[in-house]
């Protein structure tokens, strides 16, 4: 479930975006996971409150949870990637540097995995996840 594919739909048809593309990918996701499938969920989950209904819905269905919290500890490279991303969803406008560093973001408390991806490739990265599941 990408949410900023869900939360650009839902701009397209010219609803502001608040919490609805969480909600609404939620909601599908729960749907997917009562028919058996594994949902990975692609967004940011900024606040303990998103995080918590992603391990609501594993509760709920009785599925396990895993919470994966990308970093990139290197600014200098962080900063260098978000001002080359190019976006690949029609009319998603990304956030600058300044957005970013400016964002309401809440610092994890909970258990989760953390890959940092200024000192792990890709294919890293994916061994490291598919290992903890």
């Amino acid at each position: 479930m990408r949410v900023d594919s869900i939360e650009q739909a839902l701009r397209d048809e010219g609803v502001s975006v608040e919490g609805q593309g969480y909600a609404a990918a939620c909601a599908v996701a729960e749907d997917n996971v009562r028919l058996g499938r594994i949902v990975i969920a692609d967004c940011v989950n900024p606040w303990p409150l998103t995080r918590g209904a992603w391990r609501a819905l594993a509760g709920r269905d009785g599925v396990r949870a895993l919470d994966v919290e990308i970093v990139c500890s290197d600014e200098r490279e962080h900063r260098r990637r978000v001002e080359t991303r190019v976006a690949d969803i029609d009319g998603l406008v990304l956030p600058n540097w300044q957005g970013v560093i400016e964002r309401d973001y809440r610092p994890w408390s909970g258990v989760r995995l953390v890959i940092d991806t200024a000192h792990l490739d890709v294919d890293q990265c994916v061994r490291a996840i598919l290992s903890a599941m």
